[in-house]
């Protein structure tokens, strides 16, 4: 097996395998076993801004090298469109929704109010921006590594 297929499988376990642990069973098990819900969501909240970093740098490399290993055929490349709309759903995740949703919990949400109901659809997208994240992610490991075009890329 090439170090590209190895350095490979790294990061795509290290950005899914975290995207799949974090969001569906370190959270829940916060959000269960946690008698404060605030702090479960803060310390969630910080595990997801870590996820999201962890997520750019591995998913920018994972786009570089499927974009590389396509050719001159990338952009009819079902891999390279599916890391691509992984980063951007993350990007947004972490650079739109996150900050909007740290501003309205400054604010002191209350249960029924104008900016409880907006944090709620902001929440609600973001659930499922990730959840898409983490299926196209399952895709990509399910596939295996991107075929070889050269094995000096890494």
């Amino acid at each position: 097996m090439h170090l590209a297929h190895i350095t490979e499988r790294i990061l795509l376990t290290l950005w899914v395998g975290g995207l799949w642990s974090v969001g569906y069973l370190a959270v829940p098990v916060l959000f269960h076993g946690l008698n404060d819900r605030r702090l479960a969501g803060e310390v969630a909240g910080q595990m997801f801004s870590i996820l999201s970093l962890v997520g750019l740098v591995c998913g920018a490399i994972l786009l570089l090298r499927a974009i590389y290993v396509s050719g001159k055929k990338w952009h009819s490349a079902w891999r390279v469109w599916s890391l691509a709309v992984m980063l951007v759903l993350v990007g947004v995740g972490a650079f739109v929704l996150q900050p909007m949703m740290q501003n309205l919990k400054a604010t002191g949400l209350l249960e029924g109010s104008a900016e409880a109901m907006l944090f709620g659809q902001l929440h609600g997208a973001s659930a499922i921006m990730y959840l898409v994240t983490s299926l196209l992610g399952l895709g990509l490991v399910i596939a295996g590594p991107g075929k070889e075009r050269s094995p000096d890329f890494f």
